[in-house]
């Protein structure tokens, strides 16, 4: 596996283009808006939290993609199984937004008819504070959710764009939080206990190209008795240099290499609620994922264009350790999604 790891320093040279790119296990790149050499329109900046346990779950989005914006959130019931997702939209923020230029410091927040959201830092945690007016039925959405025992590693990763030189994705992943807290959805409670309950934060600053596809796969929990997650991804931009794969123990990074994303299908088609099959160019990872829910949506608007299949379920399988040990998964929560873009 030859993969690079990034140095520290500006993220970003005179000309707007990284410096280098790579992997590392914090944000060891100092991101600046102000450095950016791409059109205004085209920089993207989001926070997403997702927060769950084996019953339900909370997805949490702010976002300043420059000629619009979100104030985003979605309940999960994996027990029924059913989801709603409600994502108030405003227009032409170009940056005044506010996003902080690092996920270890500063806040930011969202306000606007029928709906508020804030991420901020308190206590040596994050707290997560939502309310959509009108979420089901004429009721609200409205959480209070604190997030602690943040891991010593993530997934960081620069990734260039081979045919836009100023074009880039600056992105952290930190898995497996421990989370406290709250979320009232059709008027009833639902509480997450830290004991179970775990939040992880997609973090992510960059100018993009107009057309993409990704994969993208989490999950976090417990494992004999251990804290576990990973994260598992690739189609976006040259990765090249280094993938996004990594598994934590305990806090603890562990990198794999290549990852497939086996997705079954008929007649031709992604059979998005079939179980899917991953792994491995090392033989690190094998893992049956039985879907759940299927959180969907689809948007075509000419210029344009989202589809989104963020599916939720269960993996069970093996992963091996840097060290060569093997870890059993059995049922372990989380999701893996198919998304395109244009836009």
């Amino acid at each position: 596996m030859e993969q690079h790891l990034l140095s520290g320093g500006s993220l970003l040279d005179e000309q707007g283009r990284l410096r280098e790119a790579g992997y590392a296990t914090s944000l060891v790149k100092t991101y600046d808006r102000g450095a950016i050499r791409a059109g205004k329109s085209r920089i993207k900046e989001w926070d997403y939290y997702l927060i769950y346990n084996d019953r339900f779950g909370v997805a949490l989005t702010l976002d300043d993609n420059s000629y619009m914006g979100m104030v985003s959130a979605s309940f999960l019931d994996f027990d029924l199984p059913a989801e709603r997702t409600v994502s108030p939209m405003f227009w032409f923020p170009f940056g005044k937004t506010g996003f902080p230029a690092s996920s270890a410091a500063g806040n930011v927040e969202k306000s606007m008819k029928g709906a508020f959201g804030s991420f901020t830092h308190e206590d040596g945690g994050r707290r997560l504070v939502f309310c959509i007016e009108n979420f089901a039925d004429g009721k609200p959405f409205c959480c209070d959710i604190r997030l602690t025992d943040e891991p010593r590693d993530s997934m960081v990763i620069a990734t260039p764009f081979p045919k836009k030189p100023t074009a880039f994705y600056y992105n952290q992943k930190i898995i497996a939080m421990r989370a406290e807290g709250y979320a009232e959805v059709h008027g009833e409670r639902f509480v997450f206990d830290p004991k179970d309950s775990f939040g992880l934060l997609d973090w992510g600053r960059g100018v993009w190209t107009y057309d993409n596809t990704w994969y993208w796969s989490a999950a976090q929990g417990t494992v004999d008795g251990h804290t576990f997650g990973f994260n598992l991804g690739y189609g976006f931009g040259d990765t090249s240099a280094a993938s996004e794969n990594m598994l934590f123990l305990d806090g603890v990074a562990h990198k794999l290499d290549r990852v497939t994303f086996g997705i079954p299908q008929r007649n031709g088609r992604d059979d998005f609620l079939s179980p899917w099959h991953f792994s491995d160019n090392e033989g690190r990872l094998a893992l049956t994922f039985t879907p759940i829910l299927d959180r969907s949506s689809k948007t075509d608007a000419l210029v344009i264009c989202s589809d989104q299949h963020q599916v939720f379920g269960r993996f069970s399988g093996t992963v091996t350790l840097d060290d060569g040990t093997a870890l059993r998964l059995d049922n372990l929560l989380g999701f893996a999604e198919k998304v395109r873009n244009r836009w």
